[in-house]
C-alpha cells in the first residue's frame, strides 16, 4: 500500500535533532520547512513518483500526513490546524499511524470466483423450444474403420456431437472470467485479495468497451443520455483542433483558449467519482510499480481499463486524446502565465482520473504520475490487448466445436434431452396398424422360408401366439396359406 510505504520511508530516514522554541529546548523534532525539503526530494527520487512531484504537493501531501495524526507539532496537537511551510516545530506520535490493510473475501471462493465456462457443461445451456434436437452422427461404417485401424487399432463406436449454441450472457462471463485472469498474470500476482473483487467486474461493460466504437477506437454508447453534454464536446474539439476547432465560429478574443479550457475541466471536475472509479483504485496503484516497464504497464492499463463502464472509458479517451493534442500543439497560445501547458493538463485532471473514497491516500500524487503515463500511451493502452482477444476468441471457438464422443467413456454428453411432438389422430391410428402388420409380415416370411421345417409344424406355429402377439386369424392364415401348403399339403 503506498500510504503505508511512504510514510515508513519518511519516519525511517527524516532527521530529528534538538531544537529551541520560546527559551524551551525540543529533542527529537524537526522544522515544517524542514519536513517539505526532506519529502519533497524523497519523493522525486521515487520511482512510484517522479521528478515531476511539485513543493506545494508536498505540502499538501504533509497536512494529509498531519490530520491523519502521522505527525503532530510539539504540544502534541494535530488536525485542528492546517501543517505550514516553515519554522513551526513538529514531531513523530510514539503510536503506529500505519493503517491497517482492507480485508475482502478471497478470490478463491467459490461462491465469487468467476469460472470459466467449459466444452463439456452440456447441461448448463439452454435448449430453443419448439425446436427438434440435432441427431449425432455416428461414426462406426466399416469404411472408417478400415482407415483408422492401422494407426489406432481397433476402433468403438463413435459419435460426433455438437454442443450447443452459447448465449450471450454465456459470451459475457468467459470475457470477464479470461480478462481478470490475464489482468492477474500481468500484475504478477499471485491473488487479486484486496485488489478487485469479481462483484466489481461485468462481463457486458467488457464486451461494449471491445466491440461497440467507432473507426477511432472510441465507445459508441447505446444509451445517449449517458453521453457527455453537447457543448463539452464541442469545446474539446475546438481546443484539440485548436485554431481550426472553432466549428461554432464564436468571435475569437485574448484569452478565448483559457475560457474554453475551464469549460472542459469545470465538467470534469465535477463528476461524482474519478473516471478510473473507486472500485478499480487499487488495481490502478499496483500498475504504478510497473511503469518503468513500459509494455508491461501498457498491457495492465489496456487489460485494466476494458473494466471500466464504457460512460467511464469513453469519457476517459476523450479526455487523455485531449490532453495529448493540447501539450503537442505549437499553435497554441500558453494556457497560463506561470506553469508550463503540459504540467498544467496534468494538475488539472489527474485528480478527476484517480482517487479513492478515503481522503487520507496519496491520491494527487499518484494520479499525477498515472496520469502523465496515460497521457504519454493513450493509443496504445486503449487498444485491445491481442493476447486476450486471442484467447477469448480460441476459447469461443471450442465451445462451437463438434467432438467425437466414444462408447463406454465415463460421461455421455451426446444424450438429446427429452422431445415430445404432438400429432394428429388419424397419423397415430396409421401408425398403430403399420407398427403391427410389419412385424407379422416378417414373422410369416420367415416361416414360409424356413426350408428345414415341415409344412405341418409349419401351421401349427401359424396358429400359436408368438412373441406377444395375438393368435393369426382365419383371413391371415388364407392370405398365406398357398405359400405354406406348397408341398401338397390340404387346405384349411
Amino acid at each position: 500500500m503506498q500510504w503505508n510505504e511512504t510514510i515508513k520511508l519518511f519516519r525511517g530516514g527524516m532527521p530529528l535533532r534538538r531544537h529551541w522554541a520560546n527559551f524551551r529546548c525540543y529533542d527529537c523534532t524537526f522544522a515544517g520547512s524542514e519536513a517539505v525539503d526532506y519529502l519533497h526530494e524523497l519523493l522525486r527520487s521515487n520511482y512510484n513518483f517522479g521528478p515531476e512531484v511539485t513543493r506545494y504537493q508536498t505540502l499538501q501531501l504533509l497536512r494529509k500526513f498531519f490530520k491523519a495524526h502521522v505527525i503532530e507539532d510539539v504540544k502534541g496537537r494535530h488536525g485542528t490546524e492546517d501543517f505550514e511551510d516553515n519554522s513551526h516545530l513538529y514531531r513523530f506520535p510514539t503510536m503506529s499511524p500505519l493503517k491497517s490493510l482492507p480485508t475482502r473475501p478471497s478470490w478463491r471462493d467459490d461462491s465469487d470466483l468467476p469460472r470459466l465456462i467449459r466444452w463439456d457443461d452440456y447441461e448448463e445451456l439452454p435448449q430453443k423450444e419448439n425446436v427438434a434436437p440435432q441427431k449425432s452422427a455416428v461414426l462406426n461404417s466399416d469404411l472408417w474403420n478400415k482407415r483408422h485401424s492401422v494407426a489406432i487399432g481397433d476402433v468403438h463406436e463413435c459419435k460426433l456431437i455438437r454442443r450447443r449454441e452459447v448465449t450471450s450472457k454465456q459470451v459475457d462471463h468467459i470475457w470477464k472470467s479470461m480478462t481478470v485472469t490475464h489482468l492477474q498474470r500481468v500484475l504478477g500476482l499471485k491473488t487479486l485479495d484486496g485488489i478487485l473483487s469479481p462483484a466489481h467486474v461485468n462481463g457486458k461493460d467488457i464486451v461494449v468497451n471491445i466491440f461497440s466504437v467507432n473507426k477511432t477506437g472510441i465507445v459508441v454508447l447505446e444509451n445517449k443520455a449517458e453521453d457527455m453534454p453537447y457543448w463539452v464536446i464541442s469545446a474539446m474539439k475546438c481546443l484539440a483542433n485548436w485554431p481550426e476547432g472553432n466549428d461554432a465560429k464564436q468571435p475569437l478574443y485574448p484569452g478565448f483558449e483559457r475560457d474554453v479550457l475551464r469549460t472542459v475541466a469545470d465538467y470534469y471536475q465535477k463528476l461524482k467519482e474519478p473516471l478510473l472509479t473507486f472500485r478499480l483504485y487499487e488495481v490502478f496503484v499496483n500498475i504504478l510499480s510497473l511503469l518503468q516497464e513500459q509494455d508491461k504497464a501498457t498491457e495492465a492499463l489496456q487489460v485494466s481499463c476494458l473494466l471500466l463502464p464504457p460512460p467511464n472509458r469513453r469519457r476517459l479517451q476523450l479526455l487523455l486524446r485531449l490532453m495529448a493534442r493540447v501539450c503537442h500543439n505549437p499553435r497554441l497560445p500558453p494556457l497560463n502565465d506561470t506553469i508550463a501547458t503540459r504540467t498544467l493538463m496534468v494538475q488539472m485532471f489527474s485528480h478527476c482520473v484517480l482517487g479513492s473514497p478515503d481522503d487520507m491516500d496519496l491520491d494527487e500524487l499518484l494520479a499525477t504520475k498515472l496520469v502523465t503515463f496515460m497521457m504519454e500511451r493513450h493509443g496504445a493502452i486503449f487498444q485491445v490487448n491481442a493476447k486476450l482477444r486471442c484467447q477469448v476468441e480460441e476459447h469461443l471457438s471450442h465451445l462451437k466445436r463438434a467432438q467425437i464422443k466414444y462408447a463406454g467413456s465415463d460421461t455421455d454428453f451426446s444424450a438429446s434431452p427429452a422431445f415430445c411432438k404432438q400429432i394428429k389422430r388419424v397419423d397415430c391410428e396409421e401408425q398403430k396398424v403399420i407398427g403391427t402388420q410389419i412385424p407379422l409380415q416378417q414373422l410369416l416370411e420367415g416361416l414360409i422360408a424356413d426350408q428345414e421345417l415341415p409344412a405341418k409344424d409349419k401351421r401349427k406355429r401359424l396358429k400359436q401366439p408368438c412373441m406377444g402377439l395375438q393368435p393369426l386369424g382365419k383371413t391371415a392364415l388364407l392370405a398365406y396359406m398357398p405359400a405354406v401348403g406348397g408341398c401338397g399339403a390340404p387346405a384349411l
